[in-house]
């Protein structure tokens, strides 16, 4: 294995002082240009990098931001993670994208002093953890929950208007009969949209039935296999008429489904999602949904923590309008 390259090494390639490159590769104006431009072309044509821990140790930050999960599969994180490390780039940032279900590993990545700070999604933080991250001063922006605290800030969809704003529409449709696929337990969004689905049917006096609840998991595959499982389970008098998926992806496994049982969407059973993602545009019928501004979450969610990380700013509450969007998948009943 051959010698590591070292700031020595530039110096003597370039015929400087060590201290003179370091001010070089460190943008110190004192340097003349023509010798910064020397000393960068002995650091590039010497293949050298610059200890970032030691900067990073030296400067009191990483200079990363933290992005923790136990997935990123589906069209949702990839546009949110996207847009998380494209706005965190902008302003010199990375993104460090922990992905697990083991906590330790979570805290160790917290308080580990391997990022500056931390976009949370997902609710392994619990209410210890928070305590723990004000007692460290670690700064925070969760996109999973409303909270807020000095140095935690939070970014999420009114989820909770959203779920009331389809059931509504529904109802006005003349469905009395509305099913409704749950995602994760305990995430957030899906805890909300169903809140408000059970708040609307209240206000509308139709009775909240548990055969009309299932569990979609956020699932294309599972919700599938759900709405077949119902469609056999129970007697055709007393199919729903309409069906909320908790989420896109959701709302496609169950079309697929009454597709496969020999019935049409919107001619048998009213359908809708949430979340708008670009996939929609290549299934038919086109599904009436939420548009949640994921982008837009990502991209705030970056702008907040680095104004908390910068003490430019204090915590926070924040909620994202969202739009209903009607299009081919839902019809007036009767």
């Amino acid at each position: 294995m051959g010698q590591k390259i070292t700031i020595r090494d530039v110096a003597r390639e370039a015929q400087v002082s060590i201290a003179t490159v370091s001010k070089a590769l460190n943008g110190v104006d004192v340097v003349r240009p023509e010798t910064k431009k020397r000393i960068v072309e002995a650091a590039q044509s010497l293949h050298y990098v610059p200890n970032l821990r030691g900067k990073q140790l030296k400067a009191q930050q990483t200079k990363m931001l933290g992005f923790y999960t136990h997935t990123i599969v589906g069209p949702f994180f990839s546009v949110l993670v996207q847009a998380i490390s494209q706005e965190a780039e902008r302003f010199g940032y990375g993104v460090s994208i922990i992905i697990s279900a083991d906590k330790n590993v979570l805290r160790n990545h917290m308080f580990g002093h391997t990022v500056d700070g931390l976009i949370g999604f997902e609710d392994m933080i619990d209410e210890s953890d928070l305590i723990a991250i004000k007692r460290e001063g670690l700064k925070a922006v969760f996109i999973d929950r409303l909270i807020c605290d000095e140095g935690i800030s939070s970014i999420t969809f009114d989820s909770f208007q959203a779920g009331k704003q389809v059931t509504d529409y529904l109802v006005s449709l003349n469905h009395n009969k509305v099913a409704f696929f749950k995602g994760p337990q305990g995430v957030y969004d899906s805890e909300e949209r169903f809140r408000g689905y059970v708040t609307s049917l209240k206000e509308h006096g139709i009775p909240l039935k548990s055969k009309y609840i299932v569990d979609g998991d956020f699932n294309e595959q599972t919700s599938y296999k759900r709405i077949i499982d119902l469609l056999e389970k129970l007697p055709k008098k007393e199919y729903p008429t309409a069906i909320i998926g908790g989420n896109d992806l959701s709302a496609l496994g169950i079309i697929q489904g009454i597709v496969a049982k020999g019935y049409q969407v919107p001619a048998d059973f009213s359908v809708v999602g949430f979340d708008n993602i670009d996939a929609l545009r290549y299934f038919k019928p086109a599904l009436t949904t939420i548009d949640n501004p994921i982008e837009e979450q990502g991209k705030q969610a970056v702008k907040v923590l680095l104004g908390l990380i910068n003490e430019q700013r204090r915590g926070e509450s924040y909620q994202l309008p969202t739009q209903f969007i009607e299009r081919e998948s839902t019809r007036i009943l009767g």
